[in-house]
């Protein structure tokens, strides 16, 4: 499992799914990487990005002021 990190905090749409995009194609399929996000739209954007992607949304929380999302590479 990866410990991967992106913290978006401060970026609005589209910049933390974009992140989000350039690490996971970086990761081998399984592998997870969290992101941390502030802008409100993250919560329509990165499960949606997910759908369409293919890769799962493992868990999605709150941490420190953000949200936080969970995913594994397809």
């Amino acid at each position: 499992m990866s410990d991967e990190l992106i913290d978006a905090r401060g970026l609005l749409c589209p910049l933390p799914v974009l992140r989000l995009r350039k690490r996971l194609s970086k990761l081998a399929s399984g592998e997870q990487i969290t992101l941390w996000a502030d802008d409100p739209a993250a919560a329509i954007d990165v499960p949606h990005f997910c759908a369409e992607s293919g890769h799962k949304l493992v868990a999605t929380g709150e941490r420190q002021g953000a949200q936080t999302y969970r995913v594994q590479k397809a």
